[in-house]
């Protein structure tokens, strides 16, 4: 009888509004990634905002929230305050890329993305954007949240208990999180640990210089289109190992 092993990567990691292309290089090179939308809400943080490029430099674009007296709201539990934000985001993006080489082929599709989404949770405009994105990008990971799973005590502790429950045998999260987990954990489980190297990108055709890598995904598939993959590190090569 043969026993074939078969891995399951998994990352665990907080929602973003569009984030650049390294967030969806993550969600490619796993097999289920979670939104770990558990965690506090973070004020000045890429949960609601994310930059675009213009003539003039980086400009933020922001999802207004509502903060005031919720200083221990988690992610999931944040709702918007200003219900005219999709449009006023729409109007920026369109006025600021509409002369980007791919702008005329995708606008239809992300006019109808912006202009439709009346949730009124952070968390489900995150999760919306990531769908429409990751097909766009050919990207079948699943996508759950941290809420739909039990979630015991302690920082990694937790993620490893989360990676139990989906009988992970790896764990792939980015170079920052050394920073808090605890690797030797992972060992006693049993669970493979990979840190993603989010450095080395080429650069791509960018409307404004100078380039910038650090800007939302919108940007890389307004300027090369379905050759976006080709700017990405999960569609070339695994993360190393670290």
């Amino acid at each position: 009888m043969n026993n074939i092993y078969q891995e399951k990567k998994v990352a665990i990691v907080q929602s973003n509004y569009i984030p650049w292309k390294g967030y969806f290089d993550l969600i490619a090179s796993v097999d289920e990634f979670i939104l770990y939308d558990d965690m506090q809400y973070t004020r000045r943080d890429w949960r609601n905002r994310n930059q675009i490029k213009t003539p003039q430099g980086l400009q933020w674009l922001t999802i207004p929230v509502e903060v005031k007296g919720k200083y221990l709201q988690l992610i999931k539990d944040t709702k918007i305050s200003d219900s005219k934000w999709n449009k006023k985001h729409w109007e920026t993006i369109k006025f600021f890329y509409a002369k980007s080489a791919f702008f005329p082929e995708y606008q239809a599709l992300f006019e109808e993305l912006y202009l439709s989404c009346d949730e009124k949770y952070l968390s489900m405009i995150n999760y919306r954007f990531l769908q429409v994105i990751n097909d766009f990008l050919g990207i079948k990971t699943q996508v759950r949240f941290s809420s739909d799973f039990s979630l015991a005590q302690g920082r990694t502790e937790r993620l490893i208990d989360l990676c139990k429950q989906m009988n992970a045998t790896a764990y792939y999260t980015g170079l920052s999180a050394k920073n808090y987990i605890e690797d030797d954990f992972f060992d006693k489980e049993g669970i493979k640990l990979f840190y993603f190297d989010y450095s080395g990108y080429p650069e791509y055709p960018q409307l404004y210089l100078p380039f910038s890598h650090n800007v939302t995904i919108l940007d890389l598939i307004f300027n090369t289109g379905k050759q976006a993959r080709m700017y990405m590190k999960s569609f070339a090569h695994e993360p190393k190992n670290y």
